[in-house]
């Protein structure tokens, strides 16, 4: 058992998730809010031997370092790499933390979002971002049958994106680290992504934070009258080259304003952002919520 559990900011925790974190520490501290500096981030932590936050606080060595009562830190969001992480997960280790993290409990959202807004951006349905009225993407209604799209990252969410383009009709291809056995038994072809940008209508970044792949060269190859989705935690490109690209009959799609990385590109009639994470479904937090009390219990039970 904890001495002392805080949260360091809303961890997005269903209720009676809340009430079982009473079992594993003497004393529970949830805040409401999110810090706004280190200062505050140290303060509260204080004494605690145990830390939970979510992704939009950062934990680094110059506040770790501060905190020399620390035993666990509990990421209540996914955790990839310690390189992507917004913990200091090496840092943390060398002092003897240990840092757990979950993955795959916004997965489905995801999915739902991209075929939600691939359908009205081929359809036409609705209004862009700041309010223009769509139009067919091609001029007049398509479906997504016979669409070429290419997933960059085959992961979990990547993979679950493809499976359900899939299943509409499309015909998919991707780039990876490398070839993915069940991707190919899926019928699912591994290109270069240089061939992977050039060879496809609709283009879906499916990258770990921070993981940035599209540059000048890309977008060069990437080239005019193409859909691009990001629905990784931050931008899956180099700024100028891509705001070069939305010049021209181009368009992008991002859930969050982290992903598209610049609230001002939000004036732009081809920019779609709605602002808020896809992967926040009220089913996403009943499996984070299992999730982050899986690996406390996991964590106490070996101490």
């Amino acid at each position: 058992m904890f001495k002392k559990l805080v949260a360091i900011e809303p961890i997005s925790l269903i209720p009676s998730a809340e009430k079982q974190l009473e079992s594993y520490t003497e004393t529970l501290i949830l805040h409401p809010d999110k810090p706004t500096t280190d200062a505050e981030i140290v303060k509260r932590i204080g004494d605690a031997d145990a830390v939970l936050l979510s992704y939009t606080t950062t934990l680094s060595k110059a506040i770790l370092s501060q905190c020399n009562h620390i035993k666990y830190i509990g990421m209540c969001c996914s955790l990839y790499t310690p390189e992507s992480a917004n913990v200091d997960i090496n840092y943390a280790n060398s002092r003897g933390i240990t840092v757990t993290g979950i993955r795959d409990y916004g997965d489905e959202g995801v999915v739902e979002y991209v075929i939600s807004e691939l359908v009205r951006c081929l359809h036409g349905y609705g209004t862009t971002t700041n309010g223009a009225q769509r139009q067919p993407w091609s001029g007049m209604p398509r479906e997504i049958t016979g669409l070429n799209v290419g997933i960059i990252g085959l992961g979990k969410s990547g993979g679950m994106i493809a499976d359900g383009l899939r299943f509409l009709g499309a015909n998919i291809t991707y780039f990876a680290r490398s070839e993915k056995q069940d991707a190919k038994g899926k019928g699912y072809g591994f290109l270069p992504l240089d061939q992977l940008l050039e060879t496809n209508e609709v283009v879906i970044a499916c990258l770990n934070k921070n993981t940035v792949l599209l540059h000048e060269h890309e977008f060069s190859k990437l080239g005019n009258h193409k859909i691009l989705f990001n629905t990784g935690l931050s931008p899956a490109w180099d700024a100028k080259p891509f705001k070069k690209w939305l010049a021209k009959d181009n368009v992008v799609y991002c859930d969050t304003f982290e992903a598209l990385g610049d609230k001002s590109l939000l004036n732009l009639p081809n920019v779609n952002c709605f602002g808020v994470s896809s992967g926040r479904t009220q089913q996403a937090f009943v499996r984070l919520s299992e999730k982050v009390l899986a690996n406390i219990d996991s964590y106490i039970k070996v101490q």
